[in-house]
């Protein structure tokens, strides 16, 4: 057992993990404004990650107009990809209308279920017994809270079994995201997929907040804590988003969902010192049994797959632009 330890106790590992927890601390502090956004009676998901989107869009596009580099993936995937992301952070930022953060942050984990069964059948990722193991028993722990929030202990919120359900479905679009950037990030260019996410999820959400939530918009009365509540949003969602692929490149979705279980931790410091909330033993029992899960399933991790393979086959080619390629042309010597 020591050496098994020892032998997962790599500079690499460490990283990854370290990386993994700001980005898991990036996605507490996006869980805990846009709790405060709802509380502050604003209802309006899809302007929240409108915002996130632009900056994604403004950031990294600019980045790849500067490299002046023809797509590695046709647009209509990243539409794809646009549309999914959108639809999952509608659903749970939603959820927090109805149910309290701490509902929401653990159940978001429900990805890690998705992500297994997708990465298993669409990118052949096989896994241990023991890292399925330390998986169920994560999923198992989030199970408590289901059964808090349907009146045993109670989860806080208006319409708590409704918020639930609104982030379960929203994880099943998290886990199709998660799972198509790990396999453009690794195969492709991981600033490309960023820049496209936030071209088509701002594309995206201008429509859809068009159709469903103008009237809401409309509403809003501007205050100083609700902006600042945005911007803190914002931020934080922005963190987190540019530090995904990182973590996705290095590991994979699963392990970057199960690093991201630690984010519940600061759920339930939240509640407790910020909203004044007693929290159900139910919850501490959830947050126990995950966190052995995590354990058992990084301790047994076997190098990232498909890492190192992308790394050390051959190089992501660029095609490049009608100018660099006149240039390259000249270059060459006549045929005739």
């Amino acid at each position: 057992m020591n050496g098994s330890w020892t032998s997962h106790l790599t500079v690499r590992t460490l990283y990854l993990l370290f990386l993994g927890q700001v980005a898991s601390f990036a996605l507490a502090l996006s869980s805990f404004t846009s709790s405060l956004i709802a509380d502050l009676g604003v209802d309006a998901p899809l302007t929240q990650m409108l915002l996130v989107y632009l900056g994604l869009a403004l950031v990294y596009g600019g980045v790849m107009l500067y490299r002046r580099r023809r797509l590695l993936v046709p647009w209509y995937w990243y539409l794809i990809l646009g549309c999914v992301d959108v639809q999952g952070n509608y659903l749970v930022n939603k959820a927090y209308q109805y149910s309290s953060i701490t509902s929401v942050t653990l159940l978001d984990c429900w990805t890690i279920v998705w992500v297994v069964a997708l990465t298993w059948i669409f990118l052949g990722t096989r896994y241990s017994l023991w890292q399925l193991l330390g998986a169920a028993l994560s999923v198992l722990g989030l199970g408590f809270v289901m059964l808090s929030d349907a009146g045993v202990g109670g989860g806080g919120g208006s319409k708590p079994l409704l918020g639930d359900v609104l982030v379960i479905a929203g994880t099943v679009f998290f886990a199709v995201s998660n799972v198509a950037e790990e396999f453009c990030v690794k195969k492709k260019d991981r600033v490309e997929v960023l820049a496209m996410l936030g071209l088509f999820g701002t594309l995206v959400s201008v429509i859809e907040i068009s159709i469903v939530e103008r009237e809401s918009d409309e509403s809003i009365q501007w205050s100083t804590d609700i902006i600042l509540a945005f911007v803190g949003f914002v931020a934080s969602c922005f963190m987190f988003y540019s530090l995904v692929p990182f973590v996705l490149k290095m590991s994979g979705a699963t392990m970057f969902n199960l690093s991201a279980l630690t984010s519940d931790m600061w759920a339930v410091v939240v509640r407790i010192f910020v909203y004044r909330q007693e929290v159900d033993w139910l919850y501490y029992l959830a947050f126990s049994v995950v966190i052995v899960g995590v354990v058992i399933y990084s301790v047994t991790e076997k190098d990232p797959d498909g890492a190192s393979a992308v790394e050390e086959g051959n190089p992501t080619r660029y095609q490049v632009l009608s100018d660099e390629s006149a240039v390259v042309r000249d270059e060459e010597p006549s045929r005739f």
